[in-house]
């Protein structure tokens, strides 16, 4: 049996460490090696259920390092990229965009030149709704909506999509593309709006809610964009790009309330703070290319998984408790308490 071997960058991370679980825990034809520059949301206990096999191998190293990359890929024999590392929290690339860039953009430059001197079948570029911009109360954003990105974050993400596929138009490089809606589930780094409205209502601390708290989001639970990435890793056409979401529409004040009513904590706890410069009002995803082309479907019933997700961070706090200490509380405070 012939062995796929995968670059996973950012593998680290919460979407590419449940990744990596899962394909791992499904599979024994692929050989995962996961490259991660461990910044602040890289953690390597995300990677507990793998680290042992055989057919995995976690190298420490920056996507911008063109020596490192170019080792990785003689080294492991490389033939397909699954590029999940990014900078990817908006707050933070407004507080500081040059780090977005250079990870976002120079990063993925270097992979996408080193893919081409290897020659590699498949190389999957992890983008993001909010490469769209913002929606209003009606409609969906579908893979030929105009990019129009509103942050440091998104435009950077635009950059890089459009440089892929600027590499499969001018080398023929195998590039696909896919947007995904917003992810939630466990192992997600504490800064993110549904472990952070756990944690703070665990620890009865004030929840901080930007603006009016209505802006609407699309979210899908973390192991269904597993799943439809390795559909498109097996089935996404080349220079192809695949919007992934599970339609599921969310006011942000409404997650937060049913965050505290499953926890029995009071709506007191909500804070509403200044609102976030540029904040995108709703995104909405149809997926409906990537199920008639390629047969994907989400499986995960959001209550469902949102209570799953919940339990996660109840059972797990020495997890997180390690991650909210230190530079953490400085960022936190920097973000809510200075407005």
């Amino acid at each position: 049996m012939s062995v796929n071997k995968i670059l996973v960058t950012g593998g680290a991370g919460f979407i590419g460490s449940n990744f990596i679980n899962y394909l791992l825990a499904n599979r024994d034809d692929v050989f995962v090696v996961n490259l991660d520059k461990l910044t602040y949301a890289g953690n390597l206990e995300n990677l507990k259920p793998s680290e042992n096999k055989k057919n995995y191998v976690f190298v420490k190293g920056d996507i911008t390092n063109n020596e490192l990359v170019d080792y990785v890929f003689n080294k492991y024999e490389i033939k397909y990229v699954i590029n999940f590392a990014a900078e990817s929290h908006v707050d933070r690339s407004i507080l500081g965009s040059e780090v977005f860039y250079r990870t976002n953009v120079i990063g993925t430059n270097v992979l996408l030149e080193a893919s081409r001197r290897y020659e590699i079948e498949k190389f999957i570029q992890v983008s993001t709704d909010e490469v769209y911009g913002s929606l209003g109360p009606e409609g969906l954003f579908t893979e030929n909506s105009p990019l129009s990105p509103n942050s440091p974050y998104s435009s950077s993400k635009a950059s890089a999509d459009l440089m892929a596929l600027a590499f499969f138009h001018t080398f023929g490089l195998p590039v696909v593309i896919t947007r995904c809606s917003n992810n939630y589930g466990q192992y997600q780094f504490p800064e993110k709006l549904i472990p952070l409205m756990i944690i703070n209502s665990l620890n009865n601390k004030k929840l901080p809610v930007y603006g009016d708290g209505l802006n609407v989001r699309d979210w899908i639970y973390v192991l269904d964009h597993n799943r439809a990435v390795e559909t498109v890793l097996e089935k996404g056409k080349p220079g192809g790009i695949y919007n992934i979401g599970a339609s599921r529409e969310m006011r942000n004040i409404d997650i937060v309330k049913l965050i505290l009513k499953k926890l029995n904590k009071p709506e007191s706890l909500i804070e509403f703070v200044k609102d976030r410069p540029g904040h995108d009002r709703r995104y909405a995803i149809d997926s409906t290319k990537i199920k008639n082309e390629l047969g994907w479907k989400p499986v995960y019933v959001f209550e469902d998984a949102i209570s799953e997700t919940i339990d996660w961070y109840i059972k797990n706090k020495v997890w997180w408790e390690r991650i909210i200490s230190g530079n953490y509380k400085e960022y936190y405070k920097t973000l809510y308490e200075n407005r």
